[in-house]
């Protein structure tokens, strides 16, 4: 009997671990298998499993459960050393599989990848982590296979799965890995468990929509970025205004890496850091950066513009302290050798930009015209042209034209994009007085902005009002402003200004009184409020406010007193 009970154990132990059967190429595959720790935003141990390379440079595969929460991991090899896992390049929460990369030293053991499903009755072997040289690992066969989106497979396996076996690979005869074991769910752990295809695991990859990906924004490790150009500088648009400043630094690092030849991996690296730090050593780094982005550039035309709005932007900011040779100079040059190599409107509309900086008016406004000729003519070119020309002095029709063309190419029903130009436009139509078409343009402002308008616009329009005769309109602008803002002077003092031409005096005295209240020493209120009582025929009390007014400074007050009081 006992010796019939060890001869059934023997059985089970060939059949489950397979050692005496084990193929030869098992004691070198099993080097490719690791365990692995992943730690939690505290440093502390989250949790223990396994992975396995598939690739020399250190591609990887493992669960996901595994790396959730976790913020850093370390894999130990089948030789005890630890390396750090480098980011993740991949991942997938229904099916839980990872896909990741290793900071190795040197080439990895990996296994070979499956090409082919295999098929039911089809011998298999799981190759479990150890640190000791043998060929011991555990045998079973494909029981059935299920479709997994698209040509992926997903196995049932006749064999027995203990917990540390978990996310072990699963081997064909060939030694091809073709599964990452996953354990059983059912009733029959003990002979049954599963693997999610390999290939699967492998078409799981980081785009340029990954970032707001749930599933791999719960790990906390770094991602890889995605494997072509194209994608990873949308991915690296996704990430700028998403990621801290130094961690981005560290995304724009990893792309150069990957992308050396890219010219617009330089120049947003270069923009990245003058927006962060503009000491000595970050500008010559930011210099080799744009000077590198030439070198490698295929499009020279487009770095050379990128280059001149770098420095332009730069000298906006840093007038008097420009770094080497920066200067508007310099960045009109790079601008001017892009136009030569390409004229590109948008080109030339940087080259008005720059002279109008640089106060060459006349220069600006025919770089301007260039682009309203063009097919990148638009509401903030003819806005360009029209500041141009306020600022040579041009005559207001002229001035008026522009900003007619900036508004008419405004879409209808006019939204906040069009409320700048509009509010200009306004300002012109009363230097050009046309006061009532001004109001049109604010009405057209405050619905462009849904109403969400300050204190100052109501004044604003007020003006308008006034000049337009419209005197209701002002005042009620100008109630809404007090309301808005009931700390600033100017709009008592303007309504009581507005009541008085109309004949509210007593209301004019009533407002400046309140104005008073909130500054006694305000002089401009008591001037006014003695133009007041001039009106109501009260000399007296007009002769007091208007010595009141000069006793606190007002300069306007003197010949009102020569008038009325001497």
């Amino acid at each position: 009997m006992k010796r019939k009970f060890f001869l059934t154990l023997s059985l089970c132990l060939l059949t489950q671990w397979g050692m005496a059967q084990a193929p030869k190429w098992v004691e070198k595959a099993k080097q490719a298998v690791f365990s692995i720790a992943t730690y939690d935003q505290n440093d502390q141990l989250l949790k223990t499993g396994n992975g396995f390379f598939v690739s020399e440079d250190g591609v990887a595969l493992s669960d996901y459960s595994l790396f959730k929460g976790a913020k850093r991991a370390v894999i130990i090899n089948s030789k005890g050393e630890q390396m750090p896992v480098l980011h993740i390049m991949g991942a997938d929460d229904m099916y839980d599989v990872v896909k990741f990369r290793v900071d190795i030293r040197k080439k990895v053991d990996a296994l070979p990848l499956a090409n082919t499903q295999l098929t039911p009755g089809a011998e298999v072997y799981l190759l479990p982590y150890s640190t000791q040289k043998s060929r011991s690992c555990t045998t079973g066969r494909v029981k059935t296979v299920d479709k997994v989106e698209g040509n992926y497979a997903y196995y049932t396996l006749e064999m027995q799965l203990k917990d540390k076996m978990i996310s072990c690979p699963v081997t064909n005869a060939e030694g091809e890995v073709f599964g990452l074991a996953q354990k059983s769910s059912g009733q029959d752990t003990t002979t049954i468990c599963y693997a999610v295809d390999t290939r699967y695991a492998m078409a799981q990859k980081i785009s340029a929509l990954s970032y707001s990906d749930m599933t791999l924004t719960d790990i906390g490790i770094k991602k890889a970025l995605p494997d072509t150009e194209e994608q990873a500088l949308v991915f690296l648009f996704m990430v700028s205004t998403q990621l801290p400043a130094e961690k981005y630094a560290a995304v724009l690092d990893d792309f150069i890496a990957q992308y050396p030849n890219s010219a617009d991996g330089y120049m947003r690296r270069a923009t990245h850091r003058i927006a962060t730090s503009q000491d000595e050593n970050t500008m010559a780094q930011i210099a080799a950066d744009l000077d590198k982005a030439l070198d490698v550039s295929t499009q020279k035309d487009n770095t050379r513009f990128e280059r001149a709005k770098l420095i332009y932007s730069y000298m906006l900011s840093n007038p008097q302290t420009p770094y080497s040779d920066w200067s508007m100079d310099k960045a009109l040059e790079e601008i001017r050798e892009a136009i030569r190599l390409n004229p590109l409107p948008v080109y030339t509309q940087l080259e008005g930009d720059i002279l109008f900086a640089k106060q060459d008016y006349p220069a600006a406004y025919v770089a301007y015209e260039k682009v309203n000729q063009s097919d990148l003519a638009s509401p903030a070119s003819f806005f360009s042209a029209a500041q141009t020309k306020e600022m040579m002095k041009a005559p207001s029709t002229e001035i008026l034209a522009l900003m007619d063309s900036c508004v008419s190419r405004c879409p209808q029903p006019y939204t906040e994009m069009a409320a700048p130009y509009l509010l200009a436009r306004a300002q012109a139509l009363l230097t050009a007085n046309q006061a009532r078409k001004a109001m049109l343009d604010y009405d057209a402002y405050f619905n462009a902005v849904n109403g969400n308008v300050n204190a100052a616009f109501y004044y604003y329009r007020e003006q308008a009002a006034i000049r337009g005769r419209q005197y209701q309109r002002a005042l009620d602008d100008l109630a809404k402003a007090i309301e808005l803002d009931p700390q600033e002077l100017l709009y008592r003092a303007e309504l009581a200004v507005v009541n008085i031409r109309v004949g509210r005096n007593e209301e004019a005295i009533r407002v400046l009184q309140e104005a008073l209240k909130i500054e006694p020493k305000y002089a401009e209120a008591y001037r006014l409020m003695g133009q007041a009582y001039i009106q109501l025929k009260k000399k007296d009390e007009a002769c007091e406010s208007f010595a009141k007014a000069k006793e606190l400074g007002d300069p306007n007050v003197d010949a009102l007193i020569e008038k009325h009081c001497k």
